[in-house]
């Protein structure tokens, strides 16, 4: 049984301000990148079978790979990657993301790592893989 990115927050408006609470806990990047490196060490264990050129995320400097899985009206994701950081920004997209319905999913764009800074303190190499990873998502969700 593969196990799917569970968010605690009940929207993905509610884990965007989770994530932006999270992060200003801390008093610099140093430190908010030691924090999302440790949430990437919590994802759920990812299929090796799955590492493979079909759940490859393109766009992407390191090898990052995404499933989805339909479940009672909602998508549910899980991700990893080869890299500790870009773990890391998989399970925050996870989080905004995963277990939502196909109209949440896309009501809400990339915005918000724009918003809580992200996309300014990463490389552009790892920003627009980070925005090619929610660029999946929502293609799924716009198929589903």
């Amino acid at each position: 049984m593969i196990d799917f990115y569970k968010p605690e927050e009940a929207n993905a408006e509610d884990a965007i301000e989770a994530i932006g609470g999270e992060l200003s806990m801390f008093d610099d990047w140093m430190e908010r990148y030691e924090f999302i490196i440790e949430l990437g060490r919590k994802l759920p264990p990812y299929p090796a079978e799955w590492q493979d050129e079909a759940h490859r995320v393109q766009g992407c400097q390191s090898q990052v790979w995404l499933a989805a899985q339909a479940q009672d009206g909602k998508l549910w994701f899980t991700g990893a990657s080869d890299a500790a950081i870009v773990s890391g920004l998989v399970a925050l997209v996870l989080r905004v993301y995963s277990g939502r319905d196909r109209a949440q999913i896309l009501a809400t764009p990339p915005k918000f790592l724009h918003d809580l800074g992200l996309i300014g303190a990463l490389s552009t190499n790892r920003g627009n893989g980070v925005a090619a990873m929610v660029e999946r998502i929502h293609a799924i969700a716009q198929a589903a």
